[in-house]
C-alpha cells in the first residue's frame, strides 16, 4: 500500500492517481550527466605517456575523474529511485503529493482551500504527455504547491476542479426565530353580580344614583344570574 492510501481518512477516496514522467530523472540529473561528459572529455584528452610534472597533474586529474564519476552515478541512481517513488493523487477531499527520498516532501491541500490551479507544459511536454502544475490555496504564496514533470497534468488539473465543484457548500445560516408579537393584556375579570349589587347600594346610599336607577340596575343584574 502506498503512502497516499495509508494517509486516507474516514470517508475519503482516491479519484485520480498519477506519478512523475520518465523525463523527470533526466531533468533532475542534468548536472550529473554533464559531469559524466566531463569525465569522458578528460579521458579523451589525457596523454598516453605523460612525464615529468605532467605525471603528477594527471594523477590529480584521475582522482577528479573518479570523484566526478562516482558522484554522477550516485546522483543519477538517487534521482531514478526518487522518480519511481513519487506519487500524486486527487481525493474526494484533498490534493496529495509524496516525493523525494532523503529530503522527503509531503503535501496536502484541502480542496475547500484551493483558490487556483495552474498547469504549464512546453511543446515537448505536450507531445510526451508531461508538465508542471501549481496549486494556489487561500493562504496565498505560503500555501502554494508545485509538482514538476507530472504525467497527465491536464487530467490532474481537471480532476481537482471537478472535485472542488462537487464539494458541498456551507449550509446557509438559519434565520432567527420570529419574535411573537406582544399579546394584549388580558381584560380584568368583571365583578361578581353580588359585588355589583353592593356597589350599586353604596352609590344609592351616597346619593350618586336615585332609588329608581338602583332598582333598574338591580333588576338587570338579577336577570343575568
Amino acid at each position: 500500500m502506498s503512502e497516499i492510501d495509508e494517509g486516507l481518512i474516514s470517508g475519503e477516496s482516491v479519484v485520480l492517481r498519477t506519478e512523475k514522467h520518465w523525463i523527470a530523472p533526466l531533468a533532475d540529473s542534468k548536472w550529473a550527466i554533464l559531469a559524466l561528459l566531463g569525465v569522458v572529455a578528460l579521458a579523451w584528452i589525457k596523454p598516453t605517456n605523460p612525464d615529468g610534472i605532467l605525471t603528477f597533474i594527471w594523477r590529480l586529474v584521475d582522482l577528479l575523474q573518479l570523484g566526478l564519476f562516482l558522484g554522477a552515478i550516485g546522483s543519477i541512481a538517487y534521482n531514478i529511485i526518487a522518480w519511481r517513488t513519487a506519487e500524486y493523487a486527487v481525493t474526494s477531499l484533498r490534493v496529495r503529493g509524496r516525493e523525494g527520498l532523503l529530503k522527503k516532501r509531503s503535501t496536502d491541500s484541502l480542496l475547500s482551500s484551493v483558490a487556483d490551479v495552474q498547469s504549464k507544459s512546453s511543446a515537448i511536454g505536450r507531445s510526451l504527455g508531461f508538465g508542471n502544475i501549481r496549486i494556489v490555496t487561500a493562504s496565498g504564496s505560503s500555501g502554494e504547491d508545485t509538482f514538476t514533470s507530472m504525467k497527465g497534468v491536464e487530467a490532474f488539473k481537471k480532476a481537482i476542479l471537478e472535485q472542488k465543484v462537487a464539494q458541498p457548500s456551507a449550509p446557509a445560516a438559519a434565520a432567527p426565530p420570529a419574535t411573537a408579537a406582544p399579546s394584549a393584556p388580558a381584560a380584568a375579570p368583571a365583578p361578581a353580580p353580588m359585588d355589583q349589587l353592593s356597589q350599586l347600594a353604596a352609590l344609592r346610599d351616597s346619593g350618586a344614583i336615585t332609588p329608581a336607577e338602583y332598582e333598574a340596575k338591580k333588576s338587570e343584574l338579577l336577570a343575568r344570574i
